[in-house]
Formats: structure tokens, sequence, C-alpha cells
């Protein structure tokens, strides 16, 4: 009979199993706006732009990188599907885009149906806390170029904001004051650092518990990324907000100067908001500095507002409203090249 694709390491009828497992959590997704099924070369998707006098369409693409491995170590799957989504909303969030639609990539040596459908099921979590649908993907069999039993993934999101009401930063003010949104730990940033210091250097494994923690390392670490959209949107149809970013790679230190006319910066207390403990446990154990704890990870906030004075207090207790824990952690002053841009001491964090 000859070589076939399978004897290759290809097992087209896994694929058909996967996309077979999927398909009832793919449509739940979707809206009327959805006008293709799963399984089409493309997906077809209708916005209603009855709303938007000058319709933007904002897109972004992000993956989870090294969070993977602690769902490979745990044979957890079901959560960085939510991470994947929540890294590529949150992005467009800070533009001021309400998040359409969602497209995948996964892509492993050998499918497993079972793995891959626990995958999905988190992105569609995903996708419905975000108010999106997911209208399509990949899933792609490569033999010999994954390790057993691990795979990668890649999500990209298209959203829409009306073109007056792109969030730009440029309107950002000295006196203007900053508003930060409370993480869920560590996100889907830092952790190859995370794992280095945790499972290679202090050789603890993911059910380790820390003296006074009710939960393990693996609970804790394998949190997925909060999704910020449906309170953020709300707070922007509310309030003029100035400025959004979202606490990713970088930090706080990397981040909010995105957003930042050249001339101002943000002054931080970080005694201001509630820090989760693994921030403290990681920086102990792996004797590492502030600065670099601050350019890494979120550090217990995940997405920054930044508002005019008169409103501050108000949008502070909306958000709570909202169900979000949120924290008045700074203002913005003019920058001072004369003076350290990042740390000035135990309290005050100024970033240029």
């Amino acid at each position: 009979m000859g070589i076939s694709y399978k004897d290759a390491g290809v097992d087209i009828d896994k694929g058909e199993e996967v996309v077979d497992k999927i398909k009832e959590e793919v449509n739940s997704t979707h809206g009327p706006e959805v006008l293709s099924g799963l399984g089409g070369f493309g997906g077809l998707f209708a916005p209603d732009l009855s709303q938007y006098d000058e319709p933007v369409f904002v897109s972004g693409t992000d993956g989870v990188g090294t969070k993977l491995k602690l769902a490979f170590m745990s044979d957890k799957h079901d959560r960085v599907g939510i991470d994947l989504v929540a890294m590529c909303v949150n992005d467009i969030l800070a533009q001021g885009a309400k998040p359409l639609f969602f497209l995948d990539y996964l892509a492993s040596g050998k499918l497993d149906p079972e793995q891959m459908s626990d995958v999905v099921k988190g992105i569609t979590r995903g996708c419905k806390e975000a108010g999106c649908a997911l209208i399509g993907g990949e899933t792609a069999e490569m033999p010999d170029f994954y390790d057993k039993g691990e795979y990668d993934m890649a999500g990209f999101t298209v959203g829409l904001v009306d073109k007056s009401k792109v969030i730009s930063g440029k309107d950002i003010k000295k006196g203007d004051l900053i508003i930060g949104l409370g993480s869920n730990g560590v996100h889907s940033n830092g952790f190859s650092l995370v794992r280095k210091v945790l499972f290679d250097h202090c050789d603890y494994d993911l059910d380790y518990k820390p003296e006074s923690w009710n939960h393990s390392l693996g609970e804790d670490l394998l949190r997925p990324t909060k999704i910020y959209v449906k309170s953020v949107l709300k707070l922007i149809s509310e309030f003029k907000i100035k400025g959004v970013a979202h606490i990713t790679g970088g930090g706080l230190i990397e981040n909010i100067p995105r957003i930042l006319p050249d001339d101002l910066m943000a002054s931080l207390v970080e005694k201001t908001w509630f820090r989760p403990k693994i921030f403290d446990f990681i920086k102990r154990k792996g004797e590492i500095s502030k600065k670099e704890m601050y350019r890494t990870f979120n550090m217990g906030i995940g997405m920054v507002l930044i508002v005019s004075p008169e409103i501050g207090e108000e949008v502070l207790n909306r958000a709570v409203e909202l169900g979000k824990k949120a924290y008045l952690i700074g203002k913005i002053k003019e920058k001072n090249n004369n003076e350290d841009q990042n740390f000035i001491n135990e309290e005050q964090i100024n970033i240029n």
C-alpha cells in the first residue's frame, strides 16, 4: 500500500475528532453576526455598524508564552485558552475597541483530541467573557516539531471603535490620576523567570504549598489572566477615559509610558494597592531586585486607566461597583530628567 500520511505522523482522523469535540463549544460563542460554521475556509462575520459614525477596526495577536509549560507539568489545559483570549482582547481594549471575533492557532507534534478539546473549552470561555465570537482557527499536527504532550498556541482578535472615541493618550495632562485594576496574579508574563526561580533554583513542584498559603503554587500560577473587556467598556461609555494600558510583558515600567506624551511621566505609590503573595514569594526566593520585578511582572495591577482628577473618585467607585478591584495608585507629572525615573524610595515609583 505504500507509506501513508498517518505513517508520517499526521492522523487526519484525529483532526476530525478534534473538530467534532469542539464544534458545540465553538458554536456557543456565536451570535447572529456569525454567518459561517466551523470547518469553512474562512470565518464570516457581519458587524452591526449602525452605532458607529466612523468605524475603525482594531486588531491584535498574542500568545501565552512559557506559561504553557505549567499546563504540560500539571496536565491541566482548560485555563490557558482563557489566557490566550485575554492577552489579545485586553490589548485592543486599551484603544477603546470592543472585540468582535477571535481566531486561534494550535499546533502539536501529535494531536491529542482530549487535550485540544480542553484548550478550546478555555478559549470559548474566554470569548464568552469578552463578548466575542470564536469564528475559526487552525489545529496543526507537526510530527517531530514539538516534544510529546506539548503544543503551542496563538490568538488573533478584531474589534471596533468609533474613530472619535479611539483612546490614544494624547489628552493626558499633568495632574491626571492613575487608577489600577487588580490582576489575578502573574497572568501570562514573566513565566520564564518564574520557572527559573521556583522550579530550577528552588526545585519546587506545582503541588508545593508555601507556609501560610491555603493553596498550592500550581493553583496560584495557573490562574487565568483577567479579562477586563466588559467592565472597562462600561467605564469608557460613562466617563472620559484618557488612557488605558494593559500591563503585560515589561510590567508597569514599560507599559504605562506607551500611552503618555513625551513630556510626562507616571508617579505611583506602591502601598496603595493589594499585591498578591506570589510576587513577594518570587522576589524573596530569587533575590530579585525591585526594579527587575516591576519590569517583568504586573505586580498586582493588570490594567491602568488615566482620568482627570475631577472624576477620579467617581470612576474608582464605579469600577468597584462593576466588580473590579480598583485602586487610586498615582498621578501624572512632568518628566524630570535629573531624577531617577524608576524608583525614588520604598513607597513612590516614578516611571518615565
